[in-house]
């Protein structure tokens, strides 16, 4: 065999398994201060499939500083016919730049849109190189907050607006914001929960799918999988896929970038942060480029999301860093919901992260719900959900819905509800299971209060008074209800109010906090125990109220709590004993249960002596 013959074969060998031979994980490193205007790089990414390719730039200079003292932005101009029309796009992210064989920097930032000439910001290979410095450390139970945003009326936001700090201050560098793909969501559960996931700084898209989930997270760690003719690769080099979920399973979310550099397990990719969450512990994943939607706003890759392969531990600034072969904690969700005469669960995952993981939650609630082909839940249903924490310690709670519409309308307060629930701020531990049970309930739950009427204004104790309740379904039948209120000797000489409410409105007048404060409890148990002593959320309460100042203790009131004693503890603690003014409710009753009833009415009723 000739050597020109073993060269050519060479060569194809060499073409055909892609970036990991053609540019080694390990790649000789070129310093910033190396770069000049003028040089020629390749850049590679993944355009189709699961193969990377490289295309051509030309470096036109440093800007110093570009992003605070120290973090500098290399600029190159997009040369290749392939990039020029839709430019650097999202799913580019971490792409790496090899200059003379030499890693540089990984592309990283949108400079300016309709350019006439595209080009592009990369961050240098040294600030990569410095998260992947940063030591491992458990992530916090509270990261820092992901920051809040109007959502933009009318649906998605323009590109501009998708970076926060960028869109803020009208600067010129956006970073190419990862696009979250949907997978295993309805484009109408999508729209719903659209304007919640990009209030958190999440750019959404229900283009996208998914391959490889199975049972556990830990299960998918294998040897990888096929689907299309593409190998799913366990094992990522420079210039791969790589996906970041928020959920794994029959929901599954995550932005894609591309892999900059590995080192033996470990990886950087992105070039800029995912969501700023620093020390983070999120299921890494490898991809497929389905194609790439090519904008002069904003491109993006549409990819299918393979098997979880490792794990994000750092979101920072200049990278995302990781492990490969490496398991994520994460809390796994059912939804069972019925289904023409039998029952459907989605299982699923969502990540340990106090203000990703009730939205996600309760994403793939309404999955179950809008995805139904039971009739019953057209009408109305009850929502059951479960949350269990390490030791068996549970809390639950049940909802009832006058179909779709009426969950599609409370969605905002279930999300903020759940929310309580799963951020827990007393101990550092996260639920060990969530899970929802719907059920048909074969009528329309809602109904009207048309009338709420005492028998009389005064009354002696032990005079009877009753009162009468009137109220349509949901059909229009009208139905009445008389209810006889006890007027107790203790009550002689006060002007009381008779109250007809809902029981979140009557826990609100009668002091209980909608929002709980970790200062005002002391422990994880009793957060728990807070948690459940809310009042049933259907029907009625029709209870006889005092205004009565309250003594709050971990947020459960005491009425005529000596005045010494609430000073001296509020002097101690202000934060966990407070006293403030409140109804109070002398004698309850709940009434029509099964109903949704909205309804917040006063009464006058004077007790003589």
């Amino acid at each position: 065999m000739t050597k020109a013959i073993l060269n050519l074969i060479a060569g194809l060998w060499i073409a055909s398994v892609g970036v990991a031979q053609a540019q080694p994980a390990r790649a000789e490193l070129m310093r910033l201060d190396e770069i000049r205007p003028g040089m020629r790089g390749e850049v590679w990414t993944v355009f189709h499939g699961t193969r990377p390719e490289s295309f051509t730039v030309e470096v036109v200079g440093v800007i110093r500083n570009a992003l605070g003292p120290g973090k500098n932005i290399i600029v190159c101009k997009l040369t290749d016919s392939r990039v020029q029309k839709m430019g650097a796009g999202a799913g580019m992210s971490g792409s790496p730049l090899y200059i003379d064989g030499r890693l540089a920097g990984a592309l990283s930032y949108q400079l300016q849109r309709f350019e006439t000439v595209p080009h592009a910001g990369f961050t240098p290979i040294e600030d990569l190189l410095e998260v992947s410095r940063l030591p491992a450390t458990a992530p916090d139970f509270f990261p820092a907050p992901i920051p809040l945003r109007t959502p933009h009326p009318g649906g998605p936001p323009p590109a501009a607006e998708r970076s926060v700090s960028a869109a803020a201050l009208d600067s010129p560098f956006q970073p190419l914001t990862p696009v979250f793909t949907l997978s295993g969501i309805d484009p109408e559960v999508a729209d719903i929960f659209g304007p919640q996931f990009r209030a958190l700084g999440l750019n959404v898209a229900s283009v996208g799918g998914s391959y490889g989930f199975q049972a556990s997270p830990a299960s998918t760690l294998d040897d990888g999988a096929t689907l299309n003719g593409q190998r799913f690769p366990r094992t990522l080099h420079p210039g791969d896929a790589v996906s970041v979920a928020l959920a794994t399973g029959d929901i599954t979310i995550a932005g894609t970038g591309t892999v900059s550099r590995v080192d033996g397990t470990h990886l950087l990719a992105f070039g800029h942060p995912l969501m700023h969450l620093g020390a983070v512990d999120l299921p890494m994943a490898s991809s497929e480029v389905v194609t790439i939607l090519p904008s002069l706003m904003s491109s993006y890759k549409v990819v299918n999301v393979g098997p979880v392969i490792g794990t994000i531990s750092q979101d920072r600034l200049s990278a995302v860093y990781g492990e490969m072969g490496k398991s994520p904690e994460m809390i796994p969700v059912t939804v069972t919901v019925p289904n023409r005469g039998a029952t459907r669960t989605l299982h699923f995952f969502v990540v340990r992260q106090a203000q990703i993981a009730p939205m996600i939650a309760a994403t793939g609630l309404a999955q179950g719900i809008l995805g139904s082909n039971d009739a019953g839940l057209a009408e109305g249903f009850r929502v059951r959900r479960r949350v269990t924490f390490p030791g068996g310690r549970t809390v639950s709670a049940d909802n009832l819905y006058a179909g779709p519409q009426g969950f599609t309308a409370g969605v905002g307060e279930f999300v903020h509800d759940l929310a309580d629930w799963l951020q827990n701020p007393f101990e550092k531990v996260f639920p060990t299971n969530v899970s929802f049970t719907v059920e048909a309930l074969g009528h329309n739950p809602l109904a009207t209060l048309e009338v709420v009427q005492l028998s009389r204004a005064t009354a002696a104790p032990g005079d009877p008074v009753q009162l009468t309740l009137t109220w349509r379904d949901y059909q229009e039948v009208r139905s009445t209800q008389i209810v006889t209120l006890p007027v107790n000797p203790a009550w002689a000489g006060k002007t009381l109010d008779v109250v007809v409410t809902t029981g979140p409105q009557l826990d609100e007048l009668a002091g209980l906090p909608q929002r709980m404060l970790a200062s005002q409890i002391r422990s994880f148990d009793d957060y728990l125990s807070a948690l459940e002593d809310n009042r049933r959320t259907d029907g009625l309460y029709v209870a006889v109220m005092e205004k009565a100042a309250v003594f709050l203790d971990q947020s459960r009131p005491t009425v005529d709590y000596p005045a010494s004693f609430a000073r001296i503890a509020s002097q101690a603690d202000e934060q966990r004993y407070q006293r403030q003014d409140a109804m109070v409710p002398l004698w309850e009753q709940h009434l029509l249960a099964g109903r949704v009833i909205p309804a917040n009415i006063h009464r006058p009723l004077k007790v003589t002596d």
